[in-house]
């Protein structure tokens, strides 16, 4: 699993119904009770980093700073890391040469493609 896959898992991107809805049929529960569950089409993610920045001890500027945003996630914010998530979501070598433009390119198209994946994320932070 890629590290842009560990992130989409750690602000439940996927966590879909789908087990529920398998469990009330696997119980021959009556139809309209399976059409009833529909899978979570739209994760939240301004919400749920803002609660994990509530409940975390350091102050951590996720909004701006990938290397926050990856903290916040408990996931290895390191320049290898990182290197790493900008290899897999294809940034461009100039980029990739400078850790600060990587920085912010990293950040700006991990937001993108939450949003692309059916993240809720405002416009102010694409």
């Amino acid at each position: 699993m890629g590290i842009f896959s560990n992130i989409m898992a750690k602000l439940g991107f996927g966590n879909t119904n789908e087990e529920a809805v398998a469990n009330v049929a696997a119980t021959a529960a009556a139809p309209e009770a399976t059409a009833a569950i529909e899978p979570i089409s739209v994760v939240d993610v301004v919400a749920k980093l803002e609660g994990m920045a509530a409940a975390s001890a350091e102050k951590l500027n996720w909004k701006t700073s990938i290397v926050d945003l990856l903290k916040l996630l408990g996931l290895d914010s390191s320049l290898t890391a990182r290197k790493e998530l900008a290899s897999e979501l294809a940034c461009p070598a100039d980029k990739m040469a400078d850790s600060a433009q990587m920085n912010m390119w990293l950040h700006k198209t991990v937001l993108q493609k939450l949003a692309a994946n059916g993240g809720n994320i405002p416009k102010e932070l694409l």
